[in-house]
Order: structure tokens, then sequence, then C-alpha cells
């Protein structure tokens, strides 16, 4: 695939996919910490809070330069939220958001508007992000206008590049959504969120309402233009074989915590908090002759507890075979456990704790 010029004419530095080993000690080009984000709870005929929803309580992590970082977790965990709060979508409720250094928690829609060229979102659902009553062509090259940009050639020329650059027919332009399929919109959405040339692209679920049958072709495309473009990714999924596939490093929500944060070869090879171990324990191995390698599938009781009354201490204790005292009195940290890899637990290296419960077969 030919790397295309920067809209506004200067060529991008390629990067990898993969982030070498020395760049793990490069500056952050996303820096979350200590970020929240509470939905007030009203009632009454004042309006009155009676509560609040606890979306993204006390988020801290780094995203570097030619990475990708995925996020997974439970429906309801607070990943989407997230990502709206990193891209400024939504305004967080406490915390701190750093773009290249710069703190844009707080920043205005004046003072955010050249940050969009740099920071954009794929979203999750390719049939309503997209206008109905606009063309493909009008829609990515929305972008230009909003920015004031002129690329050369022309806007029409430019976006019929993009729309080569995702995978469809530049004649296409003046088709409508409904003219398309469900991957052939999402490609439409990638070219919308590719068209200013992004630094950072958060992309929120991107094949989970495609077929199986075109999530990896999305997948690829992904990863492809990440280098190509020299793209930064944090992708928010469900799904742990895609996150697998294009991640760096993983992170672990649940009930709006990061639970465990670490590459993903360790992560996939040997999880440390009970939460990821259940996860994992869910993916399905489709050869039946090791269908029990990994010991069977962890069964977790009870349900996801409610973020409006989350549980004391650890917000997983309810639910985990490790659970003591302790753990119901007093939250766990994120700490680095060894190396790199951040795990919030109070008996990560126990070798006394009890064995969880699994269903073989």
């Amino acid at each position: 695939m030919t790397i295309p010029e920067r809209s506004d004419g200067t060529a991008p530095a390629p990067a990898p996919a993969t982030v070498p080993a020395e760049k793990h000690d490069s500056e952050a080009l996303l820096k979350v910490t200590g970020l929240r984000k509470h939905f007030p709870i009203k009632k009454g005929l004042f309006q009155r809070q009676a509560g609040a929803v606890r979306a993204v309580d006390e988020l801290d992590f780094e995203v570097r330069p030619g990475e990708t970082l995925g996020v997974v977790g439970e429906s309801g965990c607070g990943k989407s939220t997230m990502g709206r709060l990193i891209t400024r979508l939504l305004e967080p409720t406490a915390g701190t958001v750093e773009f290249e250094g710069r703190d844009i928690t707080h920043l205005g829609v004046g003072a955010m508007r050249p940050l969009r060229r740099d920071i954009q979102m794929i979203f999750q659902d390719p049939y309503s992000s997209l206008n109905p009553r606009h063309t493909i062509g009008t829609i990515v090259g929305a972008p230009f206008g909003l920015q004031r940009v002129s690329p050369s050639g022309g806007v029409k020329k430019e976006v019929q590049r993009l729309l080569s650059v995702v995978g469809l027919n530049p004649e296409h332009y003046n088709r409508y959504p409904h003219e398309f399929s469900g991957g052939q919109r999402q490609r439409v959405g990638i070219a919308r969120a590719l068209a200013l040339r992004p630094k950072l692209v958060v992309a929120d679920e991107p094949v989970s309402a495609l077929d199986v049958s075109i999530q990896a072709q999305v997948v690829n495309l992904l990863d492809d233009l990440q280098q190509d473009l020299g793209l930064t990714y944090v992708i928010i999924a469900h799904d742990l074989s895609v996150v697998r596939h294009v991640s760096d490093r993983i992170a672990v929500m649940y009930l709006g915590k990061i639970v465990e944060l670490a590459d993903r070869d360790s992560l996939y090879r040997a999880p440390l908090h009970p939460y990821t171990k259940a996860l994992m324990s869910a993916v399905p191995i489709p050869d039946p002759r090791r269908k029990n390698a990994r010991g069977g599938r962890v069964l977790l009781n009870g349900d996801v507890p409610s973020p409006i009354s989350p549980p004391s201490g650890c917000r997983f204790h309810t639910r985990c075979w490790k659970a003591t005292e302790i753990c119901g009195t007093t939250e766990p940290p994120l700490s680095e456990v060894r190396d790199g890899r951040q795990v919030a637990c109070h008996h990560t290296e126990n070798p006394e704790a009890p064995a969880p419960p699994v269903q073989r077969g």
C-alpha cells in the first residue's frame, strides 16, 4: 500500500505496528491520570441528585507513540465511556488527560478544534454513525470543511483516495450509506477518521457489529493502516481474539477500573488477576483435542455489581475465589508486580490461595 501525503501537504512519519524495545521509555503520546466519570442520577420534582453511576473510576495509563493499547472487559465496565473521555467527547468528572504533554482535560470547543486533527474516533455502530441523508463523499469530506483544510487536488480527489486506501471503490463517492454493507460502512467510518491524518485513533468496538466473515478484513485493514501511516491505536473490544491479534499491550477493566495492564504475550500466557483468568478461560478453543488443555472454564458466582453502588474494597471480591477479609475492606492499588505488569490484587502471588472453580468438558 502506498503511503500518501498528509492532507496539509506534509509527509507522514511512518512507524511500525509493534513497539520496539527502545520505545518503551519514550514520552507517552497519551497520559491518563485519575480519570473519573460519574453520571448523576436525579429524582423528584426539583431533580435533586440521588446518586451517581460510577462509569469510570480512577483510571491511570499511558499510550506510547506507534503502539496499540487494547481495552477489554464485560459490557458495562466503562470501556466506551473511557474512549469518549480521552477523545474529549465527554467531560470528565475528575482526573487529567494529557496529549503530547499538554493537558486537554478542560479545553473548550474552540481550543479543542485544532487537536481534533490529531485525535479521532471510530464508532461502534456503522449503521448509526453515518448520516443517511449524506453521500459517502460528503461524510468522508466533512473533516476538511470543519478544519478548513484544503487538500492538494481538491476535496473530492482526496476523498476518493481515502476510499481507495480503505478498500472501497472511489467511484462510489456519490452513493448513500444504505447502499453499502456493514463492513463497507465501517470502512467509510475508518476513512473519515483518517481524513486529517490523526496521530491517535480510538476505535470503539470496531468489528462487534459486523459479520464474523468480514471482521478479519476490518481488523487486518486497521493493522495495515497502522504500519503504513504510523498510527497509534486505543482499541476497545470485548472479543479477546480480536484484541490479541492487534494489541501490543492490554488493559483489563472491571466495574470502571483497570485491574490488570500488561503486554499481550504475558497476559495471554499467564494472567495474574483472577478476573483476567476468568475472561481468558471463556475464550472458546476450536480444536476439540485441545479443549481441556487449559484446565476448564473458570466459574464466577453472582452478577456484576451495580456501578451505582460498587462493593467496598476490591470491586471483584464479591465474585472472587481468592477473596479474604482485606479484599472487602481495602481497595488494592494498580501496582507493578514484575516486568512492567500492573495488577490490582491483594493475592497476586499467593500460592496458598484456593484454586478457581472450573467447569470441564
